[in-house]
């Protein structure tokens, strides 16, 4: 298992960008670079897969009313939540080669502030500035990682 995600999983998923950062990792303004393999996409799992393909099924749908502003701040907490539980199912069930892990570093730091932005965790004057770091999270991975079938995430409109 990875360490980072070994230790994300033994300290709650309450912080998993401080978890990283325990395991050597910081991911604030010195994320991860996102990088592909050799010219091509890092090999996935099944739990990272499942994992994003329900990330992804709790946030596109929401889009267009985001968009028109017409997300409740329940629905916010309930997305941000729904977001942070999947994330710690990757991070507690994630095997990735080192080089893979650390790429995916960067995406799952994204999209764990989007979601502490979103779910009420981070104060700001607008939640929806959290959905844009998750959804650019979701293209990232699909950018740089061999999901089969992933396509990006289109922003409401």
């Amino acid at each position: 298992m990875l360490v980072a995600c070994a230790i994300a999983a033994a300290t709650g998923f309450g912080g998993v960008s401080q978890a990283l950062a325990a395991g050597g990792h910081d991911h604030g303004s010195n994320a991860p670079a996102l990088k592909l393999n050799a010219g091509g996409k890092w090999q996935t799992d099944a739990p990272l897969r499942e994992g994003m393909v329900k990330i992804r099924a709790n946030v596109e749908p929401k889009l267009d009313a985001i968009h028109a502003g017409r997300l409740t701040a329940t629905q916010y907490e309930a997305m941000g939540k729904a977001v942070e539980e999947q994330l710690a199912y990757i991070v507690g069930n994630c095997k990735l080669a080192p080089e893979a892990d650390a790429v995916l570093h960067g995406v799952i730091a994204e999209m764990s502030d989007g979601a502490e932005v979103v779910g009420g965790k981070k104060a700001v004057d607008d939640r929806s500035k959290g959905v844009v770091h998750i959804v650019n999270a979701l293209n990232n991975y699909g950018q740089y990682f061999d999901h089969p079938g992933w396509k990006p995430v289109k922003a409401g409109h």
